[in-house]
């Protein structure tokens, strides 16, 4: 064989081997095995279904309204008020705002505030002669837009038991002659919201808009 021939593969040959040598030291130096304990674990947490929530998304169950308001403070709930008076009046022959006035809120017909231009989704609420009793009225201050589809009602709604109970005590303060309060042995007829005609789309709560 040509010496050239064999001088050039042995150069090659020798190459190949300092490059294998060399890979096998630094994987011997620098190896880093995998951590005993992991600096920090991302865990999904898992969505809860308990209280009445369904699985996917369903709402949890709302407090039966005659347990909240067995405790709730109408002078608090004047506070609570507050909140609304930029779109509500509360006064007897009050102007409508933003929102139609509240006086006499209580167990009055849905959307049917004189003077007032209620939106599609209340008057659809309304239909069948819906009135804003003391359960359709925390249902509905707990989320305005999911139990109304559709109302102009821009509050996000009372997620606090006690406040929005408050609040609902001090509405019914808000008449000549106050409705009288639910009574607590309903409580098992009051958890669950009156249920929609065949055929109809859910019930949302009663909007004030």
């Amino acid at each position: 064989m040509n010496p050239y021939v064999n001088m050039g593969v042995g150069a090659l040959l020798g190459t190949v081997f300092v490059l294998m040598s060399v890979s096998i030291a630094s994987e011997g130096i620098f190896h880093s095995g995998a951590p005993e304990k992991e600096g920090f674990a991302i865990v999904a947490a898992e969505a809860a279904t308990e209280g009445g929530a369904e699985a996917g998304g369903g709402e949890a169950a709302v407090t039966p309204i005659a347990t909240l308001l067995a405790s709730a403070d109408p002078a608090a709930g004047e506070a609570v008020f507050k909140k609304c008076q930029a779109c509500h009046s509360g006064e007897q022959g009050g102007p409508n705002k933003v929102g139609p006035g509240l006086w006499n809120i209580v167990n009055h017909p849905v959307a049917a505030h004189e003077g007032f231009s209620y939106s599609a989704g209340m008057k659809t609420f309304a239909e069948g002669g819906k009135v804003w009793d003391f359960e359709h009225l925390n249902h509905f201050l707990l989320a305005p837009k999911k139990y109304v589809a559709g109302t102009a009602m821009g509050f996000a709604g009372l997620k606090k038991d006690d406040e929005r109970a408050n609040l609902i005590a001090y509405l019914r303060t808000l008449s000549d002659n106050p409705a009288p309060l639910p009574s607590p042995s309903a409580e098992g007829a009051e958890a669950t919201p009156p249920a929609a005609p065949e055929g109809a789309a859910p019930e949302a709560a009663p909007a004030a808009q």
